[in-house]
Parts: C-alpha cells; sequence; structure tokens
C-alpha cells in the first residue's frame, strides 16, 4: 500500500493523486471520477502517508488502520462512510480498540472509511497479508529484545551504584573520626594555658 503520493484537499471531497507540481501549485488526479485538475499552493493539502488516527496512549498511523481494515474485510469494502454514528464507531471499536473516542469525531470516521473504501476501488490497497504480519511479528520480537537489554542494563548500573553510594559514607565517618580527636586536642590546649594562667 503506497499512499505517499495521496491526498486529501481541504474544502475539496474524496481523494487524489498527486501527479506532479507546478509553479503555480499541483495538478491532480480525482480517483472518484478520474479527472486531472489544477490546484494552486494555497489549498490545504494533506499526505495520507502523514494522516493518524489519535489513540488513548499514541497516534495510529493511516496504513496500519487501513491494514486493519482490510484484514477484518478479507481484503474487501468497509462499512458505509454514510452509516450513523453510532454504526461507525461500534466498527472503529471492532478495528482499533485503542482509539481515543473523545478526539476522534463522527466526521473524521466518516472520511476513514470514505478514503479506504475510494483506495480499495482504485486498486491502491494490495496488501500481503501474510508478509505484513511477518514484518510485525519480526518488529514485536525486537522491540521485546530492546526492552530486555534496556531492562539488563538498568539492573548492571543500579548494581554498579550501590557499592559507590557505601563508600563516601565510610570516609564521611573516618573524616568525623578524625576531626573529634582534633577538637579534644584543642580543648586540652585551652586547659593548660587556663591552668598555667592561674
Amino acid at each position: 500500500m503506497d499512499l505517499s503520493r495521496v491526498i486529501a484537499i481541504s474544502g475539496k471531497p474524496g481523494l487524489y493523486r498527486l501527479i506532479s507540481q507546478t509553479r503555480a501549485g499541483f495538478v491532480v488526479e480525482d480517483l472518484e471520477k478520474g479527472k486531472k485538475i489544477s490546484i494552486a499552493s494555497n489549498y490545504n493539502v494533506s499526505l495520507l502517508d502523514n494522516v493518524a488516527i489519535y489513540g488513548i496512549s499514541q497516534e495510529f498511523p493511516l496504513a496500519e488502520v487501513f491494514f486493519r481494515i482490510y484484514k477484518k474485510e478479507n481484503g474487501g469494502e468497509t462499512i458505509d462512510h454514510k452509516s450513523g454514528g453510532a454504526e461507525l464507531r461500534k466498527y472503529m471499536e471492532e478495528i482499533l480498540p485503542e482509539y481515543d473516542d473523545s478526539r476522534v469525531y463522527d466526521s473524521d470516521l466518516k472520511k476513514l472509511f470514505q478514503w479506504y473504501n475510494i483506495l480499495h476501488k482504485n486498486g491502491l490497497l494490495n496488501i500481503d497479508l501474510a508478509a505484513v504480519e511477518a514484518a510485525i511479528a519480526a518488529q514485536e520480537a525486537q522491540d521485546a529484545e530492546v526492552a530486555q537489554q534496556v531492562e539488563e542494563t538498568k539492573e548492571e548500573v543500579v548494581a554498579e551504584e550501590k557499592p559507590k553510594k557505601k563508600a563516601p559514607a565510610k570516609k564521611a565517618a573516618e573524616k568525623t573520626a578524625e576531626e573529634k580527636p582534633a577538637k579534644k586536642a584543642a580543648a586540652k590546649k585551652t586547659t593548660k594555658k587556663e591552668k598555667d594562667a592561674e
């Protein structure tokens, strides 16, 4: 799935494929109508590669959300974007239970499912499920290995720091022991001077 040249244009429905850039803006192809149009550079344009869905603890790239939909639907189309808000949210819970329902609005879900169906109709969702799942499993294994190495390093650092903390405490005790006799000696000298004065 290559979303690097697929864009959404603010104020215009649907999706567009970026064909070329001109001095005044862009030449794009409307994916639903198949027509090429020019748009001025002052339009707000979003690359689908840069779009993400808010999650509770992290953001989920659109490509990952599309993959989850593709997997659920076995490569078929998804729910109609014109369905009711409750129905869209129920579907979203099934594919991405970690999404943040307080920051993802019904209008966002409508766009998400509309975009998915547009990409599906245009054959832009060719996903090799086995390859993607193998890549995800490899990434998770690598992340687990890195996490284990970090944990082991923390344990080593903590083990090394403990003796270092005890050593200064001993030195401080030795200094205190050295200072005390010096004070007593000073006190004795004062006492001798007092006796001589008498």
